[in-house]
């Protein structure tokens, strides 16, 4: 049988990838600590357990209106203007089968064959692939961790055609753990502004930041934008919600009426009890989500310092999330006790894992291969153990 040309030449996610393999490994019962799944190791909170099991007793199993329930709709509403200070409205709300599905949706919408989306590296690896499938050609501008990975304004509108319509914007940052500066945030609007662009502000880790302050975006500093922003978000990594596949877009009517009947035709209405414990998530006690970014804050700390005391690792301190990016290139060159030689990013996250027994997300993925991401996603416990692996596993490669 013949597959697509589309099918043919789309990637599999390489976190999720990972991810699968550590299982398997752990399945086998070979003991191997995993720092590549993107998805907090806490428990959903109970009191948005308690919300899906009532809907579950009151035959809250139904489908419902493609767009989402009316209800999280107007609660998704509700945490914008509460974390914002933004005023939407549920008809400019589509709730969707997490955040990924609505970035699929809008490029669906969005996008021409040959239409250019702008994406700032390192990226998250599904950005490039959902712009691909919708016939769009990602254009990747690459930041420097001495940078705070922010290109320079110059370089982002250097690589501007007239085929360009929009760029995506992540913070804090998948892979990097990395804020963007409100300076950075005003320097793009106004290219945005210049060059009638449109923007998807990927705000899922919007609540995971260690600076103390509340979620921001480029309409933090830039409202006027408004009818050319689209905001993607969902419960999942705020209140560790990932298996519930709940997100949503927020954004101009007339896109989202376009992506909605998109869905319409695909997946209809994301799941029906879960909507109704995203309403819970969202409009009921938010101090679960204040203790799980204490933690993670905690592990980051504890994360950034550990790995800097491995010599040839060159961490980036996190910001925000639960990921640590790592400068790993110091080994590139170097032989494994096999006599295999560790050429990459890939070739190295493959010998950890076989070696040492810890997974990781090779650099590449993400759009610079000097790095490897690690997630501190675990216990303190376990990220002492999984530093120690990875000082035994890079001790033993030799040559310089």
């Amino acid at each position: 049988m013949k597959l697509s040309e589309r099918i043919r030449r789309l990637k599999p996610s390489a976190t999720l990838a990972v991810d699968a393999k550590a299982k398997a490994l752990r399945a086998q019962g070979v003991d191997v600590v995993n720092l590549s799944a993107g998805e907090p190791d806490f428990d959903t909170p109970e009191h948005i357990r308690e919300a899906a099991k009532r809907a579950l007793d009151e035959g809250f199993t139904r489908y419902l209106p493609a767009a989402g329930l009316p209800e999280l709709r107007e609660a998704v509403c509700f945490r914008l203007k509460e974390d914002y200070g933004l005023e939407y409205r549920p008809q400019e709300v589509l709730v969707t089968c997490g955040a990924k599905q609505a970035l699929y949706n809008l490029a669906q919408a969005l996008l021409d064959p040959g239409d250019e989306v702008l994406i700032l590296s390192p990226y998250w690896v599904s950005y490039p692939p959902i712009v691909e499938l919708a016939g769009g050609v990602p254009v990747i501008v690459p930041g420097q961790p001495e940078k705070n990975f922010e290109p320079d304004p110059g370089e982002i509108e250097a690589r501007i055609t007239a085929r360009t319509r929009g760029i995506i914007l992540n913070s804090p940052s998948n892979p990097t753990g990395c804020l963007y500066s409100r300076e950075f945030l005003s320097a793009v609007a106004e290219i945005v502004q210049a060059y009638d662009l449109w923007v998807i502000s990927d705000d899922i880790y919007d609540r995971l930041r260690f600076d103390g302050r509340g979620p921001e975006n480029i309409l933090s500093v830039a409202p006027d934008l408004r009818e050319r922003v689209i905001l993607v978000n969902g419960v999942s990594k705020a209140y560790a919600m990932t298996g519930w596949r709940i997100g949503w877009s927020v954004g101009p009517e007339e896109v989202i009426r376009a992506a909605a009947k998109l869905q319409g035709q695909s997946t209809s209405n994301a799941t029906a009890f879960a909507q109704k414990a995203a309403v819970a998530a969202l409009t009921g006690p938010q101090d679960c989500v204040k203790a799980m970014c204490r933690a993670f804050a905690e592990r980051a700390a504890f994360f950034y310092q550990a790995l800097s005391g491995i010599p040839g690792v060159k961490p980036v301190r996190p910001q925000g999330t639960f990921y640590l990016f790592a400068d790993f290139s110091e080994f590139y060159g170097r032989r494994a006790p096999s006599g295999e030689e560790i050429q990459d990013s890939v070739s190295l996250a493959e010998y950890l894992l076989e070696e040492g027994r810890v997974a990781t997300v090779p650099g590449v993925a993400f759009g610079d291969d000097r790095f490897l991401r690690l997630s501190f996603a675990q216990g303190l416990e376990t990220l002492r153990e999984a530093v120690s692996r990875l000082r035994e596993a890079l001790s033993r490669l030799e040559g310089a």
